[in-house]
């Protein structure tokens, strides 16, 4: 049995391959639970932070991406035991170009063996499995944060922990992206790239012009706060209720149920006009009457109006009720009150009421409304 194990086969004793694919297994196996032992170790570091939220929250999270880094770290230790044989190190790419030592031309001969495919492939899947669990960890705090936001009224809170979740996630990404270009073709491409961008930075920027500016404009809705998630707001054409303040747009729920994006460098720039922070809303009516009237029944029926709004307990005393204009068909009357009712429904019903009582006002004086007089049409 030793002399099996021993054995030798593509340079390697037997009794490494087993012990790499026994260790690999059993990691397999185990995987879950390690991961969730590992995730319920690191909680206990952190649950002072988080006394709102539960293990199992911090544990979901981190599970899967664990999972995989972990099986693939087992994979990396356990393969060092093997040396990789010289018969499969063939080359299946080669590349030949000039290069300039000493200020002599050289030619230099590239080759791509399985060898560094193999090599570059793992690193590559650590770096991803860092990734991964760098974005699940963002995911986390940014829940630890969310739940302390609930407890507060204001909902610029939530808003502002969705939005720098997906900036730093962003920012993750952009550096995940580097490193992954670095596995794939070396540090000096990446220097090469980093050095082009600050060349070309001019470039860029006026390429992505917008994008800049809506991004900024997103910063300047936060700090100065225009706005807040669930206010009413009007922006050009546009009203409706703030859903989402995002890295490039904010979402509004139109009156009709739609579902606007409007860039953050419009709702800066634009005048916009904050519906929910207004203390009174204004009504205003004209009523038309008959130009056959009596003027006396005119002005019974303007001073029921105001004692009416007098001692209506949802109208301001500063309203007015006058006879504001007259043309050779009508008498025009004017009501212009204001309220703090706010609420869309308790508003209508207020002004249902108000309208109601006009019309009982006038039917008890027996004022007509002014019938519409169409222009007369030339005929041929």
């Amino acid at each position: 049995m030793n002399d099996f194990l021993n054995s030798q086969f593509l340079g390697n004793p037997i009794l490494d391959y087993l012990i790499v694919i026994g260790v690999v297994l059993l990691v397999l196996i185990i995987r879950r639970i390690l991961s969730t032992w590992v995730a319920s170790i690191s909680f206990s570091f952190i649950k002072g932070w988080t006394p709102s939220l539960q293990r199992s929250d911090f544990v979901n999270l981190l599970v899967r991406p664990l999972e995989y880094l972990l099986v693939f770290v087992a994979f990396m230790l356990t393969i060092n035991r093997l040396h990789f044989p010289p018969q499969l190190n063939f080359p299946i790419y080669r590349k030949l170009s000039t290069i300039t030592v000493d200020g002599k031309v050289v030619e230099h001969m590239t080759t791509l063996t399985i060898h560094n495919v193999l090599t570059t492939l793992l690193e590559l899947t650590v770096s991803l499995c860092f990734i991964w669990i760098f974005l699940r960890l963002i995911d986390f705090v940014a829940l630890v944060l969310q739940a302390k936001a609930d407890l507060t009224e204001d909902k610029t809170d939530n808003q502002f922990v969705s939005f720098f979740k997906d900036f730093f996630k962003a920012i993750v990404v952009i550096i995940g992206a580097l490193i992954v270009i670095r596995v794939l073709f070396g540090q000096t491409v990446v220097e090469k790239l980093i050095a082009g961008l600050g060349i070309g930075a001019a470039a860029l920027a006026l390429a992505a012009k917008e994008s800049i500016e809506n991004l900024i404009g997103s910063f300047i809705i936060f700090s100065d706060r225009p706005f807040r998630v669930g206010d009413f707001v009007k922006v050009d054409s546009y009203q409706g209720t703030v859903e989402k303040i995002g890295l490039r747009s904010t979402r509004l729920r139109t009156l009709e149920k739609t579902y606007v994006t409007v860039p953050n460098k419009k709702m800066v720039d634009s005048v916009l006009d904050n519906l929910s922070l207004r203390t009174q809303q204004r009504a205003v009516l004209r009523i038309e009457a008959a130009a056959d009237t009596p003027a006396d029944k005119l002005e019974k029926v303007i001073r029921n109006i105001q004692q009416y709004l007098e001692q209506h307990k949802n109208v301001e005393p500063d309203y007015v009720v006058n006879l504001n204009d007259f043309t050779k068909d009508s008498y025009v009357i004017q009501v212009i009150y204001l309220t703090y009712i706010l609420d869309g429904a308790r508003y209508n019903t207020l002004r249902e009421d108000i309208n109601l009582a006009i019309m009982r006002f006038m039917e008890e004086q027996d004022v007509k409304i002014a019938a519409k007089v169409e222009a007369p049409t030339d005929r041929q």
